[in-house]
């Protein structure tokens, strides 16, 4: 497969496919939209948002969580913030998303029967990452979202006046719910 994606994309840039896309590194709308990675919101979620490229800066992680003050989902956030001026934010969970009921155990269990043994799992503990905590996902989506936008809202080092709000957006339809 990626073979066949490094072609197209020779193809792509020969043809220059790419000027389309053309903008800059600043988002047009001040806007930064933290959300799932599920692949039914690629398109699904610029398209509902009425977003085009450059708008915003979209970033991704396995159920739209920020699960620490200082992950990387945040860190992004910090980032758009600081460097790359935006003034609102967004938080779009989804409806029947794939993170909601994960659980560390079938992680666990996977990982053994692919090859991680338990040794590793143990040192990565001693090391203290919480792999309960670091891979369990959530049980409540509208909660969910009402703690990332918390944690957000609360870190820090965001400055005060950003705006961030949370949102559930149907994985179907797009249409939008506010969790207040």
């Amino acid at each position: 497969m990626i073979d066949q994606i490094i072609s197209y994309n020779r193809n792509f840039v020969a043809e220059r496919g790419y000027e389309r896309f053309l903008t800059s590194k600043y988002p047009d709308k001040k806007l930064a939209v933290l959300s799932c990675m599920d692949t039914r919101l690629t398109e699904l979620l610029p398209a509902a948002l009425g977003l085009r490229n450059g708008d915003a800066k979209i970033i991704k992680n396995a159920g739209g969580l920020v699960i620490s003050a200082f992950d990387s989902a945040m860190r992004s956030l910090i980032v758009a913030v600081y460097e790359l001026g935006v003034e609102e934010i967004m938080v779009v969970a989804h409806s029947n998303c794939g993170a909601c009921h994960m659980s560390f155990g079938h992680f666990r269990h996977e990982m053994l029967r692919r090859g991680v043994s338990e040794t590793t799992l143990a040192t990565i503990g001693q090391c203290g990452v919480d792999l309960h905590h670091w891979l369990e996902g959530f049980k409540d989506t509208p909660d969910s979202v009402r703690k990332t936008v918390a944690t957000i809202k609360g870190h820090p080092l965001m400055p005060v006046g950003i705006v961030v709000r949370g949102f559930i957006i149907d994985s179907e339809t797009g249409a939008l719910e506010e969790i207040l």
